[in-house]
């Protein structure tokens, strides 16, 4: 396995050659560059997922590590740079290289116009750089050197178009309040090492394998994690800078915020599955974190009319899935919603950017309509995607969240009915979402209307890739109650060993998953309907103004007002604090401190200057006074 250090260095060398030659090299060759470094880690990466895939099938050890070098080594602290690949790992190569070669081979043709091309390229190849590091360290530490640097790539990303000011807002919005998940993973770093006096996955997870259920140290531990993982990938409360992430360029939303970065968190808690087993009220934590972020975020994206908009909370809502299926000790359910999140979530977003190419920058979906007949591939495709995420069969994103939901149904039946109305609200909105753009009426400008046409080849490719995977991606993992045989399980099933004995999950009867799973399919079609009437049958287009439709309504299209709350009870207090630091603290105290000091040296400097007057007999008169002050001294004092 030693083509591990040559799948991350790749991208690093990608990055250094068009960040140098940003403004030397032609876009042709940026282009070549770009994806070419891409599509090299891609194919190292199908080898070393063949690798461990015939090691699991010939019943062999699929854990494969190459160290790079020793890096650290302070007493009891060894921190080599070494790389992990074993199932887990294996696939989050693939997702993060493949779907990140499709992203750069679409990026050359939506940013083709863009005067910072090579500088957007070489800010992608460092993204896949990081987030590479992340999926293959194999300890804490440099997956958290991958964590930061994924971060301070999205920082990067996000405010692309820094001329904008709210774009380089929402930039800083994402990198503080990822910084904030972050200390939660930093200060977990602290506590691992002190419990098990290691940081390397295959030191630290077999030694809390001995632990007892509900250990407080261990419970202390995956809290921070888990609060890492809430920054990272978007959970109450740490959310609401992934929707003002939209800011950035298309390619970096399909990127970033949909089949890399924000399932770090997911990849984080299942890679550290054994200590959140042992941890029972923190697993009941995610679970009611996850849904209720499930839910909060598909209630607002009901009513969102930017089409990134409504992608980025439904980003939110899948995101809170996954949780609850790692709550529920769903672990290769919420992993494999990972994946089929991945597919349709890319081919939506790349679909909303030909769609925005197309109507020339063009988000709001009230301005859109009768876009299908122009526009047949982006239609056709963003259709799959829309069906797939909504849950209907025989579509990738029926088999992952059912999974999820029916092991919501045996631990709690009241998460699986809130998972259910999420799942429903899920339907409506991206049904809604894909008739306004593309059915009724066309809404916008005659210029708009003009010059609508279907994107290149190489924004389209990517697309029917992406729908392809989302049509057949099911079957990864197709449950034993339709035939299946549950290859994604079987294949992980080394990574969850040390877990399967502790987790006791309800067995469902194949007749409860046919009820359930027929619930869930039947509600999605309905809510399909239902949009269709709404918005194609009666022409329904959202009101332009929220102010004077129903309470709920209103609440949904202000986000819950969410971000006024953080507003009034962090942000306006902290500048007043820090106002009043500045004027009284710094300015009046310390800073009247020290320019006392100045002053005072001064002064006493002009004072002294007068005794200099150059009269001899000025000096002669303080000589005597001296003369007597030492008189004086000597008879009454000594």
């Amino acid at each position: 396995m030693n083509s591990l250090i040559w799948i991350v260095l790749f991208p690093l060398i990608g990055f250094a050659i068009n960040g140098i030659g940003r403004n030397v090299l032609s876009k042709p060759i940026i282009s070549i560059v770009g994806c070419g470094t891409i599509l090299a880690s891609f194919l190292l990466s199908c080898g070393a997922f063949s690798t461990v895939y015939a090691a699991r099938k010939s019943g062999e050890i699929a854990s494969f590590t190459q160290t790079v070098f020793e890096w650290i080594n302070v007493g009891n602290l060894h921190i080599s740079l070494s790389f992990l690949v074993d199932p887990l790992s294996a696939i989050m190569l693939l997702i993060v290289t493949g779907i990140g070669f499709l992203i750069h081979l679409y990026s050359t043709a939506y940013m083709k116009h863009d005067a910072g091309f090579g500088k957007f390229f070489s800010y992608l190849n460092l993204f896949i750089f990081f987030m590479l590091l992340l999926v293959l360290g194999s300890n804490y530490v440099v997956m958290f050197i991958g964590w930061e640097g994924v971060g301070l790539c999205s920082y990067l990303l996000i405010g692309f178009w820094y001329h904008r000011v709210d774009y380089a807002s929402a930039a800083k919005k994402a990198f503080v309040m990822n910084r904030i998940g972050d200390l939660g993973f930093l200060l977990a770093i602290f506590l691992i090492f002190n419990t098990f006096g290691s940081l390397e996955f295959s030191a630290v997870l077999p030694k809390a394998a001995q632990l007892e259920v509900g250990n407080a140290t261990l419970f202390l531990i995956t809290l921070l994690l888990f609060i890492a993982a809430t920054g990272k990938s978007a959970q109450i409360p740490l959310f609401t800078w992934l929707p003002d992430a939209m800011a950035g360029p298309t390619p970096v939303s399909a990127l970033i915020h949909a089949a890399t970065m924000v399932t770090a968190g997911i990849y984080l808690i299942v890679r550290s599955n054994i200590m959140f087993v042992l941890s029972p009220v923190t697993m009941e934590i995610i679970a009611i974190v996850g849904l209720a972020t499930a839910l909060l975020a598909a209630f607002i994206a009901l009513t969102q009319n930017d089409i990134k908009k409504v992608l980025a909370y439904s980003t939110v809502s899948q995101l809170g899935y996954m949780f609850l299926g790692l709550g529920v000790g769903a672990f290769t359910g919420a992993f494999f919603h990972v994946i089929t999140h991945a597919f349709f979530k890319a081919l939506l977003f790349l679909g909303a950017g030909s769609v925005i190419h197309a109507m020339s920058n063009e988000q709001d979906m009230r301005m859109m309509g009768n876009l299908k007949k122009k526009l047949p591939i982006t239609f056709a495709t963003m259709f799959i995607g829309t069906v797939a995420i909504a849950g209907i069969p025989p579509l990738a994103g029926f088999f992952s969240k059912d999974e999820i939901l029916a092991h919501a149904f045996g631990h709690n039946q009241l998460y699986w009915m809130l998972g259910f109305i999420g799942a429903l609200f899920t339907a409506f909105y991206m049904f809604r979402m894909l008739f306004l753009t593309f059915y009724g009426n066309f809404r916008g400008t005659y210029e708009q209307e003009k010059h609508v046409h279907e994107s290149p080849i190489s924004m389209t490719l990517p697309l029917m890739v992406l729908a392809a995977l989302s049509i057949i991606g099911g079957i990864l993992n197709v449950p034993q109650a339709l035939g299946g045989t549950m290859g994604l399980a079987t294949f992980l099933q080394p990574v969850f060993d040390a877990s399967a004995s502790k987790l006791s999950a309800a067995h469902l009867s194949h007749s409860t998953e046919y009820i359930l799973m027929g619930a869930s399919a039947i509600a999605a079609i309905g809510m399909a309907i239902y949009a269709y009437i709404t918005y194609v049958s009666k022409g329904v287009v959202p009101a332009a103004d929220h102010e004077n439709r129903g309470g709920l309504t209103r609440l949904s299209y202000h986000k819950l007002y969410i971000d006024e709350l953080y507003d009034a009870i962090i942000v306006k207090p902290l500048n007043i604090l820090s106002s009043f630091f500045f004027k009284i603290i710094d300015k009046k105290t310390i800073d009247g401190f020290v320019n006392a000091l100045g002053q005072g040296a001064s002064q006493s400097g002009k004072l002294i200057r007068l005794l200099q007057q150059g009269n001899v007999g000025y000096y002669i008169f303080f000589m005597v006074i001296g003369v007597i002050v030492l008189l004086a001294y000597g008879l009454f004092i000594i």
